[in-house]
């Protein structure tokens, strides 16, 4: 599942989809309940940075880098899991947002 990014739709990353014998299932061009980065990643990443100061862009990078190295392979996991479950609402709800 993917969006409409022009990253997303490059004709590299169109090929290596197919390569891969991977099923294209498009969504909405903006569906925060199914974008696994807003529900999920975000909220994460956000509660660890509250509250801090960086002094320069490097140094926030590498804390966004260094807090992405911590995950454990699980977390990432169940945010995809978590993708499956709000698919099935949004189907059940006719594309309403799940939220």
């Amino acid at each position: 599942m993917q969006d409409n990014a022009p990253a997303h739709k490059s004709h590299v990353a169109m090929q290596k989809i197919r390569d891969l014998g991977f099923e294209l299932l498009e969504h909405p061009s903006y569906s925060p309940d199914l974008a696994p980065s807003d529900y999920h990643l975000f909220p994460q990443l956000k509660k660890s940075l509250k509250g801090r100061k960086f002094s320069s862009n490097e140094e926030g990078i590498k804390a966004v880098e260094v807090w992405f190295a911590q995950q454990e392979e699980t977390f990432f996991l169940k945010g995809l899991e978590t993708l499956q479950v709000r698919c099935n609402k949004c189907i059940q709800l006719r594309g309403e947002y799940v939220e």
